[in-house]
């Protein structure tokens, strides 16, 4: 199934209560999981070491009331209720809000912004806004300042790459405290001094089996991940009911706030501290906006409000009141935890099914990570990495096989290094409230930029939750030295890598811009270029969407010929999560028809699917010839294009529609004897296996009513396709120019260069074969 055509059908079928129904079931399994086994470790780090649990039970109703409060407040009010509708065409987290921000403050991070980006629908989107120079005046000093300041641009991306590196860090760290969590049962059953040997060894190899068996992706067990949450949940609840009823049923007045207020004024600094082990209640709710762009809304709020935080409450609500009754228990420090107010007739099965909801939350954990890294990398803030799409039918599941075995040694690390949940919990816990901190931050913008909302809900939005996680924040920090300088180290390693690739491609881009050749020097060539034309159509790599890249020059001057029908392309990313199959292709002509030079610039969101070679080659050359067909920009002329500013004629662009088809028209399937040029290639599927690919030849339809000039220039686009496609690419070396400062120097000549090196080409390039590339080396100076 083309997974294009899917991701639309899908989101079609989201509108009935049917499908919504079934969405909310299915989220509890995505986007859940990691909320869900915070009952595993919140106590247990809650009176690690800061407070004690005393007879007048002050402690353990103040955590409760904690608890409580921190569920209501952040993921139901903050997320739920507000959050949620900040979506990008349906899409969510980090770059989603920023993706908004910058389109409607009109700040390009993307040095290849074209104004015509702003005419796709995607674009237009949202709240009834068409743009940056509409709606209300309300934001329009927030505008102004991030559009005058580029201080301020840069201090906002280095925010939003900072909240996608916690995010990246929390992949290190979810994993680790999941599962070292769930097994950790196991130390009721053996002695103090034992059971980290036992504990240890286990997490590791439930580790290693998770990140091992990524690369088949998650579409084959998929289907039991929410049945297991859902088990979960009820598992937990059912144990909260219990002991509320056996226990305490009066610990439902520590729902009271006021308990909050004892519990400070008791426990002072420890209880400040303990705060840190608390926060880790709403561990993955930045997980409900994250993958908002997989399900719905609604969904996600009928998930959370009536089955998950109903349940949580009753969980916590029932360790609190089997605490309460409790407070002689040896070695309470050690003792305190889920398992022991399980009751000891359903341990193990409840252990065995807490296992499995670990293992489930971890895993949409890494899956996000995978899926942020890839919009990072869509973005050009990540180095291109290899992206294998899982499944066939599913849009989204993805699998990075350099981030995933990074990921698995780095939670292997800190497994080993803390084994205990105190200290992975203290690292967890600042990653998590980081996170949430740069969403509160950039969330108060777009309400006053995007949604034209007074400033005075912003102010009010930024003080209210923001207080709150800055609270949360400092009893965090305050737990450096205890694990949580993990999250941070982390954190500043992937933001360095980050700025120092966008900066580099930044960089490149300029140069390209600054030495590009003039589109006169080209015409005053003449049709030939001076250089003999032979068969076939050359593909031309570049960054720059207008004007003609200087390696092109390299070419003409040193190559004794070259092809019949030259295409300079340019595949770009635009600040949208996708990019309707319609308008995904820009197409002009650069030069009179007689020689025959095209440039395509290709457009995807942050989150589209970049096709395989052979199917990228036949949309590609459709939409060369339906731009042919249109007969746009025909009015051109030898001698118009000589007296006018040819750096302007040329520069038409016709948005050129691929919808599912219509590459069909001038296509046709051929035998597997035939050939229809040296770029038909077999890839290697996930598994190892060669898979199956429909091979197909370009062809004129017979019933298109043309002009002959038309007709002509069609048929010389079918000859050379014919004829074969190669593509040229250029190497590029960079290097910081002479006088450049020493942190330049080093940015550029070894960060990005070393990033470089290791990087990936172009997605659609990836399977292209030997013989029909030719590569051609170049310095840049930046």
């Amino acid at each position: 199934m083309d997974l294009e055509a899917a991701h639309y059908d899908t989101l079609r079928k989201r509108d009935s209560w049917k499908s919504v129904l079934l969405l909310a079931y299915q989220s509890l399994g995505v986007v859940y999981g990691d909320l869900s086994i915070s009952p595993l470790y919140v106590f247990k780090n809650a009176f690690a070491d800061d407070i004690e649990h005393s007879e007048g039970n002050e402690e353990i109703y103040g955590v409760l009331s904690f608890v409580f409060w921190t569920l209501t407040v952040i993921p139901l009010l903050k997320y739920v209720f507000i959050v949620l509708q900040a979506d990008d065409n349906g899409e969510g987290g980090t770059f989603a809000l920023y993706s908004l921000i910058c389109r409607h403050a009109r700040i390009g991070f993307l040095p290849s912004g074209q104004v015509i980006d702003e005419e796709l629908s995607a674009y237009k989107k949202g709240d009834g806004d068409v743009g940056p120079t509409s709606g209300s005046s309300r934001g329009s000093w927030i505008r102004a300042l991030l559009e005058k300041s580029r201080f301020l641009q840069k201090v906002l991306l280095i925010f939003a790459l900072l909240g996608t590196c916690m995010v990246i860090g929390d992949g290190v760290l979810t994993p680790a405290v999941s599962v070292f969590s769930a097994v950790s049962g196991l130390e009721l059953y053996v002695s103090k001094e034992q059971h980290r040997y036992v504990e240890v060894p286990v997490a590791c190899l439930i580790l290693v089996c998770l990140f091992a068996l990524q690369h088949y992706g998650t579409h084959r067990v998929g289907f039991l991940f929410a049945p297991i949450v859902a088990t979960w949940l009820m598992c937990i609840s059912i144990i909260g009911v219990y002991n509320i009823a056996r226990w305490d049923p009066h610990v439902l007045r520590a729902l009271s706030p006021y308990y909050m207020y004892q519990f400070l004024k008791k426990t002072q600094r420890g209880g400040w501290m303990s705060l840190g082990g608390i926060l880790l209640c709403i561990t993955g709710s930045e997980a409900m906006y994250a993958d908002l762009g997989h399900f719905s809304q609604t969904s996600i709020k009928i998930a959370f409000s009536f089955l998950v935080y109903p349940a949580l409450v009753l969980a916590y609500m029932g360790q609190a009141a089997y605490l309460s009754q409790h407070h002689k228990i040896e070695e309470t420090s050690y003792k305190i935890g889920f398992y022991v107010s399980v009751p000891e007739q359903v341990r193990w099965p409840v252990f065995v099914i807490a296992v499995l909801a670990a293992v489930v939350g971890s895993q949409a954990v890494i899956t996000g990570t995978f899926s942020i890294i890839k919009q990072c990398s869509a973005l050009e803030c990540f180095p291109r990495v290899k992206i294998v799409h899982t499944s066939s039918s599913v849009h989204g599941q993805i699998y990075i096989p350099e981030i995933n075995w990074i990921l698995m040694l780095l939670c292997l690390s800190v497994t080993i290094g803390f084994h205990d949940t105190k200290r992975l919990g203290n690292a967890s816990g600042l990653a998590v409230i980081t996170v949430m901190l740069v969403t509160t931050c950039l969330m108060a913008i777009v309400i006053s930029l995007c949604w034209h909302k007074n400033p005075i809900f912003s102010i009010a939005f930024l003080l209210f939750f923001g207080s709150i996680e800055a609270f949360y924040f400092s009893a965090s920090l305050i737990k450096f030295l205890e694990g949580a300088w993990v999250p941070i180290a982390l954190s500043l390693i992937f933001l360095l890598v980050m700025y120092v690739w966008h900066y580099g491609t930044l960089k490149k881009y300029e140069f390209d811009v600054q030495n590009k050749v003039s589109i006169r020097w080209l015409l005053n060539l003449g049709p030939s270029l001076g250089i003999v034309r032979v068969r076939g159509i050359g593909l031309i790599h570049t960054e720059l969407v207008s004007g003609i890249p200087a390696i092109f020059s390299h070419f003409v001057t040193n190559l004794p010929a070259f092809h019949q029908v030259l295409v300079f392309l340019c595949v770009k990313s635009v600040p949208v999560p996708y990019v309707q199959p319609e308008e995904r292709f820009l197409v002009g002509r650069i030069g009179p028809k007689e020689y025959r030079l095209y440039r395509v610039i290709v457009r995807y969101g942050y989150r589209d699917i970049q096709k395989d070679d052979l199917e990228f080659e036949k949309e590609l050359v459709s939409s060369i010839a339906e731009f042919i067909r249109s007969g746009i920009n025909n009015s051109d002329s030898s001698t118009n294009h000589l007296n006018d500013d040819p750096e302007k004629t040329n520069e038409k662009l016709a948005v050129i529609g691929t919808p599912f088809g219509l590459s069909e028209e001038y296509c046709e399937a051929v035998p597997d004897n035939e050939s229809p040029g040296p770029s038909n290639v077999n890839a290697v599927g996930i598994n190892g296996l060669v898979p199956k690919r429909k091979r197909v030849r370009f062809l004129l339809p017979k019933s298109l009513e043309l002009d002959s000039a038309a007709r002509e220039e069609l048929r010389d686009l079918e000859e050379a396709r014919e004829a074969g496609m190669s593509f040229i690419l250029g190497h590029s070396y960079t290097r910081a120019k002479s006088g450049s400062g020493f942190i330049k120097r080093v940015a550029i000549n070894f960060g990005y260069e070393f990033l470089r090196r290791n990087s990936r080409g172009p997605a659609y390039a990836a399977n292209i074969p030997h013989a029909s590339t030719l590569e051609v080396g170049m310095v840049y100076h930046v």
